[in-house]
């Protein structure tokens, strides 16, 4: 009896850090101990079987995402050598989908954190800025998949997304002015009327989307 409440207590804890529902958060815990083999903690190498990450273009950048402190809310940098079940619901609640009843604070603050979580795969050295380089290397693992686009060709298209970003943020600049990179909120800018709901997916977990915000 006694294990039994202290299981719903920290189930119910769990709800209101994360936003889940009870019945999202057993079945994320079922994933999870799938993922970790029934081990406590996950590691970077438990998501080396994922059959819908093996042929991602980007899939050390979305496994980083998950031991990266920033995202972990954990620290400003770094990476966590394995996370918990909380740490994966964190991580997981990037995901969650905009609850409909929400005002609209709420949604422009959901929206910021999901920016916030794609802007942290971007910004690699954590300096919080997207420089030329780290834009490049994205594009080029993008498109890695795709035998008719080269690599100074990816590079290419890299550059050309970068001088768009610096004429949306900075506008009309000087012949020898230097945009150094994207900023968070040239990143927000940019994102500006997309619709991000439809841009981030837990595919690769065998569940149905879900996304959130708390």
């Amino acid at each position: 009896m006694g294990a039994a409440h202290s299981a719903s207590e920290e189930v119910r804890e769990l709800v209101g850090k994360t936003g889940f529902s009870s019945d999202q958060i057993e079945q994320l815990h079922r994933r999870f101990k799938q993922l970790s083999g029934d081990q406590p903690t996950i590691r970077k190498e438990n998501f080396n079987n994922v059959p819908d990450l093996e042929l991602n273009p980007i899939r050390s950048k979305i496994v980083r995402a998950f031991f990266d402190k920033r995202n972990l809310r954990k620290g400003p940098s770094g990476l966590a050598d394995e996370i918990s079940f909380e740490d994966f619901l964190t991580i997981m609640a990037y995901f969650q989908p905009i609850d409909t009843a929400m005002d609209e604070e709420q949604v422009q603050l959901c929206r910021r954190e999901k920016l916030r979580f794609l802007f942290h795969m971007y910004d690699s050295d954590s300096d919080g800025r997207i420089t030329l380089d780290e834009y490049r290397n994205v594009v080029e693992e993008l498109l890695s998949g795709n035998p008719h686009i080269e690599k100074d060709s990816a590079r290419s298209i890299a550059d050309g997304a970068m001088m768009e970003a610096a004429s949306i943020c900075v506008g009309q600049m000087e012949p020898d002015q230097v945009y150094e990179g994207i900023t968070f909120d040239d990143f927000l800018k940019i994102w500006q009327g997309i619709d991000i709901e439809t841009k981030m997916h837990v595919r690769f977990l065998n569940m149905e989307t879900m996304a959130l915000c708390h």
